[in-house]
């Protein structure tokens, strides 16, 4: 097998808002890369529209990612040899790069206005024009020629001059060769001073010693402006690893105003575990190391990581798979592990009630584990456990068949006498009702259960009871027994 180099990925999310899920997406693939290859995952905060910065936003991307098991080795808060990590921290950095491509003539100032811009591209969709984008007005000319003309801005931008063999074929580790639109002469500097995406991108990805670049597909049509600017400035080029979309049902790109889902923060308030939600980004993705085998730890995934594996269709994001893999990871868990994540989701939430008795609640969760999709489902289920007393519900009322007085009677009688385990109530009830009295057992405990629950679903009922105790539970059936 031939050596790996270790290779240097990065995740960059600009801080505008809650963190996407397609910025987890892509960490797991850059993390597992650079894991597989005994490399470095660096996070790098882009904060150079600082018009969209939403204050926090970039505590979420540390936390949600850390949640995910998906830590970077190098980042904001982190350290590490290339940092500053922030761009809005770096800006003295790209400026040399600017002056360098100008002086070279692959960049040019541009004193457009952003109102003629606007008129040029209203004209250009009018008359449906073949070429689009900008004219290159202010291309060759000085401040004052240019300030001869209509639309002049006193502060210029900085453009690429895109030459007609921009290079529009590229090589990329998941979709093998490439071909791109061609560009227009895109801005890399804007008038406050700050680099675009397109120049701070590649300067910094080079200075960070970046050789893999995991993104969407949606940057397919920006590679070739980032290849003309890593051969202008004499930067070695990067692996390229354009990944698939992700996709609502309706094949739509997945967004945060359409599907919450889109939301990272979402998961972690639903009740998901993180290491449910990290397979569900494995298998969105990638396929299962063995057919039929969906669940997969890091470790296993890092283990056969192979960039050819990875799906180039827009993967489908079907929230049931990820219930699905969430109840089985909620199983997976002991019943000391699973109560403090219980405790510690609804903490977060500040739903957590401290009345709430966690021993009770730790010898009750094995009762509905089995059940529960997400952390948020046992509480509801259980809370008959925590209550002095039960308020009986319409329906389980109505359930009660026409001898619940006579059950409720004999299974008191048994109850007051019987050791009290769960195997134990089980036999003495069943001995009593079912054989003795001839009652089919899906009729003998709907009774005892309504006593005890208010409700006519429970958890199982002689393990309940064995929790509760003798007293409480003698106390419940025999409060309903009086109203009957």
């Amino acid at each position: 097998m031939t050596a790996l180099h270790p290779a240097r990925t990065r995740v960059a999310p600009s801080p505008t808002g809650d963190p996407h899920v397609g910025t987890a997406f892509m960490a797991l693939f850059d993390k597992a890369w650079a894991a597989r290859t005994g490399g470095a995952f660096v996070l790098r905060i882009e904060d150079t529209d600082q018009n969209r910065l939403v204050a926090g936003s970039e505590q979420q991307i540390h936390e949600s990612l850390a949640w995910l098991g998906l830590a970077p080795d190098e980042g904001p808060g982190i350290g590490g040899e290339h940092g500053p990590y922030r761009q809005s921290e770096r800006l003295e950095t790209y400026r040399p790069f600017v002056e360098q491509l100008i002086a070279d003539g692959h960049a040019y100032h541009c004193w457009c206005s952003s109102e003629r811009l606007g008129q040029l591209r209203k004209e250009q969709e009018t008359n449906k024009s073949a070429k689009t984008g900008y004219d290159r007005l202010c291309l060759g000319k000085t401040r004052e020629e240019r300030a001869q003309l209509p639309g002049f801005s006193e502060t210029p931008v900085v453009r690429m001059l895109v030459p007609d063999d921009a290079p529009l074929m590229f090589t990329d580790v998941i979709r093998g060769e490439v071909k791109a639109p061609f560009p227009d002469d895109q801005v890399i500097l804007k008038a406050d001073g700050f680099p675009t995406y397109h120049l701070a991108v590649v300067v910094d990805d080079h200075l960070m010693g970046i050789t893999t670049v995991v993104r969407g597909e949606e940057w397919i049509s920006s590679t070739p402006k980032h290849l003309l600017l890593y051969r202008w400035l004499g930067f070695p080029e990067p692996q390229y690893a354009h990944m698939p979309l992700l996709r609502n049902p309706d094949r739509s790109k997945i967004s945060k105003r359409r599907n919450p889902a889109a939301r990272l923060l979402w998961f972690r308030e639903q009740g998901y575990l993180p290491e449910a939600v990290r397979n569900f980004l494995q298998l969105l993705g990638y396929p299962p190391a063995e057919d039929g085998v969906e669940v997969a730890t890091f470790e296993e995934f890092v283990a056969g990581f192979s960039w050819d594996k990875v799906a180039t269709t827009g993967p489908i994001f079907d929230v049931k798979k990820l219930d699905w893999l969430n109840g089985h990871y909620i199983r997976s868990l002991d019943a000391a592990e699973l109560t403090d994540r219980i405790v510690a989701f609804h903490t977060e939430r500040g739903e957590w009630d401290g009345s709430i008795d966690r021993d009770v609640l730790h010898q009750a969760v094995p009762l509905v584990s089995e059940r529960m999709v997400l952390l948020g489902d046992a509480l509801p289920k259980l809370q008959f456990l925590f209550t002095d007393g039960v308020e009986v519900a319409d329906d389980a009322r109505a359930s009660l068949p026409d001898n619940a007085a006579e059950v409720l009677d004999a299974g008191i009688a048994v109850l007051e006498t019987v050791p009290f385990d769960a195997e134990s109530i089980q036999a003495g009830l069943r001995a009593k009702l079912v054989d003795d009295m001839g009652i089919k057992p899906k009729f003998a405990f709907g009774p005892l259960r309504v006593g005890l629950t208010g409700a006519k679903v429970s958890p199982p009922l002689f393990e309940s009871m064995e929790i509760l105790g003798r007293d409480m539970t003698l106390a419940r059936l025999k409060a309903l027994r009086a109203t009957l």
